[in-house]
């Protein structure tokens, strides 16, 4: 009788250490799963996943050799359509975003800056929306947040983030004049910032 109390003992004494360790365990994933990309299969509805990834430095990685793009097709805000060859002849920082995505809606103030400081004839900014409400969402935006540098380009049928294999939102090209991609960044960053400047500029012309 003795043995079995015993034994009764050391099973509940063992409950809470086993309830620890299951809860340190729920901790160790929660933490290993922060900056995972999420992948653009849809979530809610035809919308793709935001991307995701721990804060730090620019993690931008330029390819080894300029990459060919297909020619993308898309809208301008008066409903033009416009291709990449449109563009071609100046560096373009082509970032693919929506505005229901939290990480885009905070970046696009900074992109607008970026747009101020370097837009010109040799860079800019080409903000690509895949709203599905298209153009009224994205100029609702602007207005709303006072974004005024950028142009307003949309693609409702989201074929441009596949044609161009962008994994997540926000997803970002750097593309020389020659219309090849040069890079490419995952997730959100501060893209007016002296680091990201000065990573931009090494591709422009001397004179910008």
């Amino acid at each position: 009788m003795a043995v079995d109390e015993s034994s009764a003992l050391a099973r509940r004494a063992s409950l809470p250490v086993r309830a620890a360790f299951a809860l340190l365990g729920g901790v160790v994933l929660l933490v290993s799963g922060v900056g995972v990309y999420l992948s653009l299969s849809p979530t809610t509805g035809d919308r793709p996943a935001a991307t995701r990834q721990p804060a730090g430095g620019f993690s931008f990685q330029p390819h080894s050799e300029p990459r060919p793009l297909p020619n993308i097709s898309f809208e301008d805000g008066s409903g033009r359509k416009l291709t990449l060859a449109n563009f071609r002849g100046k560096v373009v920082l082509l970032n693919f975003w929506a505005t229901w995505c939290a990480p885009c809606r905070k970046e696009m103030p900074a992109l607008d800056r970026l747009q101020q400081q370097l837009g010109g004839p040799g860079f800019e900014v080409v903000a690509l929306s895949i709203d599905s409400d298209g153009l009224p969402a994205v100029k609702e935006f602007y207005l709303q947040t006072g974004v005024s540098r950028l142009g307003v380009y949309v693609d409702k049928s989201m074929q441009a983030t596949s044609a161009l294999g962008a994994t997540g939102l926000p997803t970002t090209l750097l593309i020389n004049a020659q219309g090849r991609e040069i890079g490419r960044k995952l997730g959100p960053a501060e893209w007016d910032s002296p680091e990201v400047v000065a990573t931009i500029r090494q591709y422009l012309g001397p004179s910008l």
